[in-house]
Formats: C-alpha cells, sequence, structure tokens
C-alpha cells in the first residue's frame, strides 16, 4: 500500500498538477461561487418569509440543490480530468519511457488516475465547510451527509476509472474523452430514461407483476447516480420505489456492488492493455 502512494508517477502528477496556479484560482472561484448561491438562497429565503426565520425544510432545499451540484461537477469534470492521462502520453511520445522504468502497469494507471481526480476531490473536501452552514438551521443529520460523500467518492472512482480505460484503449485524446463522456450520458441519463419507460410500462398494466420488467426497472434505477442520490436524501423513496418494482433490495446496495465491479474491471482492463496497445502503436 506504501508503495502505490509514494511512486515516482503520483508525485510527479500531484507536484505538476498543485504547482500551477489555475488549479487553486478554480477551487477559489468554485467556492466563491458556492458561498454567493447559499447565502443568496439563505437571505431570499428569509426575505420571502417575513418573519426572518430560516426553516428546516428550507435547509433540506438548499442541502439538496447543493448536492445535485457537486453530483454534476463529478459527472462532468471526472471525464475531461481523466480521459487524457495515458493518450497524451502516447501522443507525446514520452509513453515509452515510463514503460521502461521499473513502475508497474497497475502503478502507472493507479498515479495517473489519483492524480487526475485529487484536484476534483480536493475541491468537494473544500466545500464541506459550506455543506456544514445546514447544520445550523436543522433538517439535514450529519450521518446523511457521511453517506453522500461516500456515494460522491464511489461515483468518482467509478467514472475516472472509465476515463483510464478509454485513454488507455483509444490513442487520440479527444476521442478518448468523447467516449467517457458517452459512458457518462449513458449511466446518467439514458439509465433513466430506461427507468422511465420501465415504470411507465408496469404502472400502465402493459404487464403484470410477474413478468420481468419490474425487476428491469429496479436495475435501471440502481445504476442511476441521480436516483440513487435521490434515496439518500428522501429515504422515502426507497419504499415508493420498492413497492412499484416489487423488488426489497435498497438501490444503495445494488449501486455499490455495481460500481464497485466497474472500477475494478475498468482499472483491470487498463491494466491489461497498457503495454499491449504500447507495443501495437509502434
Amino acid at each position: 500500500m506504501k508503495t502505490l502512494f509514494t511512486n515516482p508517477v503520483l508525485v510527479k502528477e500531484l507536484k505538476l498538477r498543485f504547482r500551477n496556479l489555475k488549479s487553486f484560482t478554480g477551487i477559489l472561484f468554485y467556492l466563491i461561487a458556492m458561498s454567493v448561491f447559499v447565502f443568496g438562497f439563505i437571505f431570499l429565503a428569509t426575505s420571502l418569509t417575513g418573519n426572518g426565520f430560516f426553516r428546516p425544510d428550507e435547509s433540506f432545499m438548499l442541502f439538496s440543490m447543493m448536492t445535485y451540484i457537486q453530483l454534476g461537477l463529478i459527472l462532468f469534470i471526472t471525464p475531461a480530468l481523466t480521459a487524457g492521462t495515458i493518450s497524451t502520453e502516447r501522443e507525446k511520445q514520452t509513453l515509452n519511457i515510463l514503460l521502461t522504468t521499473s513502475q508497474t502497469s497497475f502503478q502507472i494507471i493507479f498515479g495517473k488516475m489519483t492524480s487526475s481526480i485529487a484536484f476534483l476531490l480536493l475541491m468537494i473536501v473544500s466545500g464541506l465547510p459550506i455543506y456544514s452552514l445546514v447544520f445550523l438551521y436543522g433538517g439535514v443529520s450529519p450521518s446523511q451527509l457521511l453517506y453522500i460523500f461516500l456515494f460522491y467518492m464511489l461515483t468518482l472512482l467509478a467514472i475516472a476509472s472509465i476515463g483510464v480505460m478509454f485513454s488507455t484503449l483509444i490513442r487520440k485524446t479527444i476521442v478518448a474523452i468523447i467516449a467517457t463522456y458517452g459512458a457518462m450520458i449513458f449511466l446518467a441519463g439514458v439509465t433513466a430514461f430506461f427507468l422511465l419507460i420501465s415504470v411507465q410500462v408496469s404502472q400502465m398494466g402493459m404487464t403484470s407483476p410477474q413478468t420481468t420488467m419490474s425487476p428491469i426497472a429496479h436495475f435501471w434505477a440502481t445504476i442511476n447516480p441521480p436516483a440513487v442520490l435521490l434515496t439518500l436524501l428522501q429515504p422515502p423513496m426507497e419504499e415508493q420505489l420498492q413497492t412499484v418494482t416489487l423488488v426489497p433490495i435498497p438501490l444503495w446496495i445494488g449501486y455499490t456492488i455495481f460500481y464497485v465491479l466497474l472500477t475494478a474491471g475498468s482499472l483491470l482492463l487498463a491494466v491489461k492493455k497498457l503495454r499491449v496497445n504500447m507495443n501495437k502503436y509502434k
């Protein structure tokens, strides 16, 4: 474990990324935007009510909006940060030099992926003080915040591993980025479309409860990040979904299993194909 976090690839990439002023400027503007949004929401809510109080239900609404904003950042920024990790080295013709070092393929892939997501991870963690404002007004429990950040971590790792995989398999960086965004759109958007269709078909009586349509709807909900996040924010939604799909398994369990397997499979494929593809493109 120690060699994973001290390997030269990871140390070099972290130094290059965080010695750049643009990284910290980006975090600064992100925190400013989040602060303006949070304090602006609180100001408007207290002004519209006229009593000067920020109610727990309004605090929960603010927390929910910030949570989905963070999820949007993960879904749309991670592919851009990770899909060029290996292909960029290949285009610069420096991958051959990297492969002649004593680093294993896994250390190279792990170092590249970790350094790429470190910026986004720092951005998410730096927003914790802003998140903590909701605890002053109630409506959100600390355990709920913990579960959501664990959900963020798993989603971030899964999308990052997909990006590294495509970066290893595809020679051109722009094509790898497009492929990664395509996978993200499928997981976040297309699965939601299939979920709505499956639920509508079940409710319209086109299929009986004993058919496979209800488990299919549950599967699409299980692998859809916004749907799982909704059940983490509002647990009663989980019970309603189980009533519709007739599947008593919580979404977060299936989500964890699916995305852990997806992460492991993507990293394994990237490690296996790193040197094979390098020989192919010589």
